[in-house]
């Protein structure tokens, strides 16, 4: 963990020092496309990554790839996993190992518009972090507070988020 810990190190001060110097340094992109295929799937290009999306056959799909929700799920739990790493190394807290797992409620009656009152989404997502090392609980409490507050993905979930859509058409 040592090599990983110092490359994390060395990381957040080079950012912090990019982004002292020019607070431009600070704002980035991400992308992603996605193109159907067969009934509900689909194929979703991440940089160089593609990765497949599918649905269980109870929502029209064959079940041969993760769905999105699910997708979310481990995108809240890698990012998680990512900001515990992140401020424990800012914070000078000793971690051996971080496991994390979560599962969500969805009533689909919001999905197929069977009841406008509910929800599309998740009505509620526990997530449950696992931490070990030397540290006391205090210490991993206060690594939780700061996780808490700076991992991205949990910030998309627990604040509005503005997203624009556009159609086109050909």
């Amino acid at each position: 963990m040592t090599t990983s810990t110092s490359h994390i190190a060395e990381l957040i001060a080079g950012t912090e020092a990019a982004v002292t110097a020019d607070p431009a340094n600070a704002q980035t992109v991400f992308k992603a496309e996605a193109i159907a295929h067969d009934a509900v799937a689909s194929t979703v290009t991440l940089g160089k990554y593609r990765i497949e999306v599918d649905e269980p056959p109870a929502l029209g799909g064959q079940n041969t790839a993760p769905n999105p929700v699910e997708y979310y799920l481990a995108s809240l739990l890698s990012c998680q996993v990512v900001t515990w790493r992140f401020w424990a190394e800012k914070l000078g807290i000793a971690v051996e190992d971080i496991s994390a797992r979560a599962e969500g409620d969805l009533d689909v009656r919001g999905f197929f518009g069977f009841d406008d009152a509910v929800r599309a989404g998740f009505n509620e997502v526990r997530v449950v972090v696992t931490v070990s090392g030397p540290e006391t609980p205090e210490r991993y409490r206060e690594l939780h507070e700061a996780v808490e507050a700076h991992c991205p993905v949990l910030d998309l979930t627990r604040n509005p988020t503005t997203v624009r859509t556009t159609l086109e058409t050909r």
